[in-house]
This record gives C-alpha cells, structure tokens and sequence, in this order.
C-alpha cells in the first residue's frame, strides 16, 4: 500500500512538474501537405501543442538577405491553432519565424524553411 502511494505521489508531482515547464511546440503545419505557389496570396496554418496568446504573439516572413517582414496573424478554427497571411512571393527560398507566449505565459521561438515554386 505505501508503495502504491509513493508511486501514485511520484506520478502526480511528474504530471505538475511537466505542465509547468510547457512551452508552445508546433505540432503540425500546413506547408508539410500543401506547398505555396509563386505569385499568389496564401495562408499557411500553425497548430501548437498549447493554448498560444495570439496577442503577444509575432511572426516574420524571412527573404534573401535575412530581410525580416511581419506578418499578420489570426487565430485558428480551434485552440493553438494560428493562420499566417503569406503575400505573393517569387519563386525562391524563404522561412517563417515566430515568436509565441504559451498561455501559461513560456515564450517559444522558432524557424520554418520553405520554398516556393512556380
């Protein structure tokens, strides 16, 4: 018995401890399925692991030369879901660069390459 109570303690203070070190991590997006085409407005979809706080949130279109953009978001179709507004862009290299607050407050920063073809 003591040792099923240790175990049960032992995985609840795991459980706690885990929520608390969070952070905001693409799960999915949608250039993994469905790639840009040159020269036409497009919308590319993050999907996180967490609730993300849209409003403290900011994402940059990346061009040759690191020429940093931003770029206007919006909240998915469900929680931890963000929709980025990609302008027409040339066929080329680029990446997606954003900065997202975890509603538990963690701040995550990461890189998305992608190319766009013709």
């Amino acid at each position: 018995m003591k040792k099923l109570f240790q175990l049960s303690l032992l995985l609840f203070v795991s459980a706690c401890a885990s929520g608390v070190l969070a952070h905001a991590v693409v799960t999915d997006y949608s250039l993994k399925i469905r790639p840009i085409h040159a020269n036409q407005k497009d919308k590319v979809e993050l999907t996180f692991n967490l609730k993300i706080e849209l409003g403290l949130s900011q994402v940059f279109l990346v061009r040759k030369g690191d020429i940093h953009e931003p770029l206007p978001i919006a909240n998915g179709n469900r929680q931890g879901r963000m929709i980025i507004e990609i302008p027409p862009l040339a066929a080329g290299d680029y990446a997606i660069k954003f900065k997202v607050f975890a509603a538990d407050g963690h701040l995550t920063e990461d890189v998305i390459h992608f190319s766009v073809s013709q």
